[in-house]
């Protein structure tokens, strides 16, 4: 399968952006940057500014090139059988790093984030997308639940992605209206918790399923 340029142009300029801006302000920026915030928002650990350069890198530009090579490095070659859907959770996906990294950029810009609510509602609707999509994501070594008992059962595979999808869609979903009618140590409370339960069921899960799978 060939690679459509025509296809992947609005997602190559999509990770430029954030390049692009960091490039524009770089004169601009102090010597030494914010790098790190707490959950209050505050700075707790500054960087040279050349460690900025980390951010458009990490995150659009890296995880874009895994979504590009994945499909092609898939041994059993399901992602392939997601189609269209697979190209629309890159876009999604892409799209919601270059936000993430331009908000960091700007943050190191002005030495401060207003309200670090606006970072958990954009990892709060990451959530919702990942839930979306999650039931489309045929059994692979790349993406998705990868424990042991849902890449040796196709079944567990399914189960524990349906229900994954479910909770981590209803989870994004509730960190984002947290994010958003709520003070900031409190949402950030519920959101560390919802984190840790959606990521927690489905491997539970998974584990039981296998084992109920196998002793029927």
């Amino acid at each position: 399968m060939k690679i459509n340029l025509k296809k992947e142009f609005p997602l190559l300029v999509i990770v430029a952006i954030p390049f692009i801006y960091l490039g524009y302000v770089w004169n601009s920026l102090p010597e030494k940057v914010p790098m790190h915030w707490n959950y209050k928002g505050e700075i707790d650990r500054y960087g040279d500014k050349q460690e900025l350069l980390l951010i458009p890198l990490i995150l659009p530009f890296f995880v874009y090139l895994i979504f590009l090579i994945v499909p092609y490095i898939d041994p059993k070659k399901q992602i392939h059988k997601m189609g269209t859907k697979y190209h629309t959770f890159k876009f999604i996906f892409v799209l919601l790093m270059a936000v993430l990294a331009l908000i960091i950029i700007h943050s190191a810009i002005d030495q401060s984030i207003s309200n670090i609510n606006y970072l958990t509602l954009l990892i709060g609707l990451l959530f919702s997308v990942i839930g979306n999509f999650s039931k489309t994501i045929k059994p692979n070594y790349f993406i998705g639940i990868r424990t042991p008992w849902t890449l040796e059962n196709e079944n567990v595979w399914k189960t524990t992605h349906f229900l994954a999808g479910k909770i981590w869609f209803i989870g994004g979903l509730l960190i984002v209206c947290s994010s958003l009618i709520l003070e900031k140590e409190l949402a950030q409370s519920i959101f560390i918790s919802i984190t840790l339960i959606i990521a927690f069921i489905p491997i539970v899960y998974s584990y039981f399923k296998f084992k109920q799978i196998t002793k029927d």
